[in-house]
């Protein structure tokens, strides 16, 4: 999880700055706007629902979509309906992946296969 999540804080820091700053100004260049798409989908992808925990290997998964930028082309209002497609497919496909997780196995094979599934499921949001 430390290797997933190691830039989420400094990022969500940055985009909750940019995000006030944002307010006061019209003009936002292109960086400060991937800046507050990107933040925004990850506070999606960091919300739980009440009562229902999400195992450790699920949320390493989802964390590191959100970290690398994976779901850039998901609109904001469908990252939860992203989120439960990859992990579906994820669980019936990629079980072995998800264990690994578990274990705290995170080589480029699987970090290939995260960024495979994702990127099937981010291109049915695309415009």
């Amino acid at each position: 999880m430390k290797k997933i999540a190691g830039t989420l804080k400094v990022d969500q820091a940055q985009y909750r700055e940019l995000e006030a700053f944002s307010k006061f100004g019209s003009d936002l260049d292109a960086s400060t706007l991937s800046v507050l798409n990107k933040g925004a989908r990850n506070v999606e992808i960091l919300k739980q629902a009440q009562y229902a925990p999400v195992p450790v290997e699920k949320q390493i998964a989802i964390i590191y979509c959100g970290t690398i930028g994976l779901l850039r082309d998901v609109p904001v209002n469908k990252v939860r309906e992203f989120e439960t497609n990859f992990i579906e497919i994820l669980e019936l496909k990629h079980s072995d992946i998800l264990g690994q997780l578990r274990e705290g196995i995170l080589n480029d094979k699987i970090t290939g296969v995260l960024e495979e599934v994702a990127a099937d499921v981010a291109s049915k949001y695309k415009s």
